[in-house]
């Protein structure tokens, strides 16, 4: 979980190759009229992001009830968000990758196609809520290379290594 341009596909690409765990990108599971919201730089609403976390839970659940875990990136911002998902079939732990908005914001600058503009880097600064107290997840900094912070987020869930398996119908 975590703003546009923190990471998430490309750490949680590399978490689910350690785990040997089936991966799924949430921003394929968009509705296209939610991809043309954001390309136009108009911020999602609750209502607009509903059916697609539930269509992100849907297939956290589909993986659990074919006995795997499995990584999905979702931005998760707020903790509404994270309780739908939570509804998922099995468990569900998040990773916040976390960082300082100006390395965001220049990584998001740097991307080449895709549809989220950096001008909404604020409004999901501003909607993010961190996790909470009760809430099963890391909060992981951002600032080294993919390898390392993959690493730190496997080392902080306790799965060095990917060595250790989390428990049946997991997801991170």
């Amino acid at each position: 979980m975590g703003v546009s341009g923190s990471g998430k596909t490309t750490v949680a690409t590399r978490v689910a190759e350690l785990l040997d765990r089936p991966f799924a990108e949430a921003d394929d599971m968009h509705p296209p009229a939610n991809v043309a919201k954001m390309s136009a730089g108009t911020p999602l609403t609750d209502a607009d992001r509903e059916p697609w976390l539930r269509t992100v839970r849907d297939w956290l659940s589909a993986q659990a009830e074919q006995g795997h875990s499995a990584v999905v990136t979702c931005s998760a911002l707020r903790r509404v968000y994270r309780d739908v998902l939570r509804e998922a079939a099995g468990g569900v732990r998040f990773v916040h990758l976390d960082g300082d908005p100006e390395l965001i914001a220049a990584r998001m600058k740097e991307r080449k196609g895709h549809f989220m503009p950096p001008s909404l880097l604020r409004s999901q600064l501003d909607t993010l809520e961190p996790l909470q107290p009760g809430e099963d997840g890391v909060r992981v900094p951002i600032a080294g290379s993919p390898d390392d912070i993959a690493a730190d987020a496997l080392r902080r869930l306790g799965l060095q290594g990917g060595h250790a398996a989390a428990p049946s119908g997991h997801a991170e």
